[in-house]
């Protein structure tokens, strides 16, 4: 692959590249348009595969923030054209890496050596390559390790890359007036995170010292005294990444799929605080047919003034009592004080439909998450709101900017457990109080 020499870190190379970009994607609309006057039968296919396309190239020759959006939008593979799902799909692990010497500059910059006076042996070139930062393959005293390093510029450009976006989102998602800042403050707040390495490595090794009980998980050690604000070291872990792991086998299915749900379990309900990124790149299966959980730089702290109504909309018997679910939806901030009566219908309605669906997992002992009608009817409900010419009438500002990442983390479990057609214990979490 095609290396990368120069990112652009100044607000107006990056706000340049994005209007390029949206260059393209105006020429593709014109392109369809006139071929639709012509055939009226035309779909909407090409000019999605073609406006995916020019939006991820240019997308992914900023890296960051930009492009950590798309594969943040490629996990809701239920409400996106497939074109985006696939196309974007690629930011989780497959984009171009920074050139060698590009490597080596930015690590005499951060830890004041060269890689090759730290390690005894290290591959200049990436071996895996994403939206924040790219993995090398390094080895010290006969450990194999992985050293993760941050692109130049990726932590100063967040606020103003999602202040280019801003404006598309608001359009995209109806949003309206100044609340709904408090989303974009939540993104904003959680990306630079996740520009703090020594903050990855705080909460890596946390999550590893509570969550390493739970079985047929397995997680890599750590290495503080080769990180820093921009590099991570962590050992080496071989195997599949989940969204190439092909497997025939129920028992092996049944066995990973077992723990990634107790560990998304044990973390929701025990520790209160959340691995949100979960997105095929970060999971691996190794040869003992273990699940190895990878990257903790993204994690949602859920206090308890939303766990508690957020969990009790899991009962069947509150989402089925008209006043007990919209005082939910009200305490949730789904339902608004300045609704008008239209949208306290047409939202509690909404919701109903979302929720008696989405919450199906936790509604017996056991779940199938090989279960296609489950996923046929998410994907339909997503088409019938995409539809919908009401819901564009409406206020979008819905819900608690806890639900950005809550929702994220339950969207990109619900997929990897149905790319595993794994069958589960749904409270099986419990044992490891």
């Amino acid at each position: 692959m095609k290396t990368i020499d120069y990112i652009p870190t100044s607000k107006i190379e990056r706000a340049t590249k994005l209007v390029q970009t949206g260059a393209k994607v105006g020429v593709n609309y014109l392109k369809y348009y006139g071929e639709k006057m012509v055939n009226s039968d035309l779909t909407r296919d090409k000019l999605n595969e073609d406006n995916a396309e020019d939006i991820y190239d240019g997308l992914k020759s900023l890296k960051g923030s930009a492009l950590k959006v798309a594969q943040m939008l490629s996990m809701d593979k239920s409400f996106l054209p497939q074109a985006y799902v696939e196309k974007f799909s690629l930011s989780q692990f497959s984009v171009p890496p920074l050139s060698a010497p590009l490597v080596l500059k930015t690590f005499k910059s951060n830890l004041g050596k060269t890689p090759y006076e730290i390690f005894d042996e290290f591959n200049a070139t990436s071996v895996n390559a994403a939206s924040i930062g790219q993995v090398h393959h390094a080895e010290k005293d006969g450990k194999k390790l992985a050293v993760k390093i941050q692109y130049p510029g990726v932590a100063n450009s967040i606020s103003s890359d999602l202040a280019l976006v801003k404006p598309i989102a608001i359009r995209m998602f109806n949003l309206q007036g100044k609340d709904s800042d408090k989303y974009f403050k939540e993104v904003e707040d959680k990306l630079i995170e996740e520009t703090n390495y020594l903050l990855e490595l705080k909460q890596s090794q946390e999550v590893v010292a509570a969550c390493a009980k739970i079985d047929n998980l397995t997680f890599p050690n750590y290495y503080p005294e080769f990180s820093s604000e921009k590099i991570i070291t962590m050992d080496w872990m071989t195997g599949v990444h989940l969204s190439e792991f092909k497997n025939t086998n129920p028992e092996i299915a049944n066995k990973l799929g077992q723990a990634l749900w107790d560990f998304y379990m044990y973390q929701i309900h025990i520790l209160k605080k959340v691995h949100a990124d979960p997105h095929p790149g970060n999971f691996l299966v190794n040869d003992k047919n273990e699940l190895v959980a990878l990257d903790f730089g993204c994690m949602k702290t859920i206090p308890d003034d939303f766990y508690v109504p957020y969990f009790e909309l899991i009962d069947d018997k509150v989402i089925n009592d008209p006043a007990s679910f919209s005082a939910k939806l009200f305490e949730l901030e789904i339902l608004r004080a300045d609704d008008s009566k239209d949208e306290i219908v047409y939202f509690t309605q909404m919701f109903y439909d979302l929720l008696s669906l989405f919450t199906k997992p936790f509604q017996s002992e056991n779940f199938d998450f090989s279960n296609e009608e489950f996923f046929n009817d998410i994907a339909q409900l997503g088409e019938r709101f995409s539809k919908d010419t009401n819901l564009r009438k409406m206020n979008g500002n819905r819900g608690s900017k806890h639900f950005i990442y809550m929702n994220r983390t339950f969207f990109g479990l619900y997929n990897l457990m149905f790319d595993l057609k794994a069958t589960i214990v749904v409270n099986q979490y419990e044992k490891y109080r």
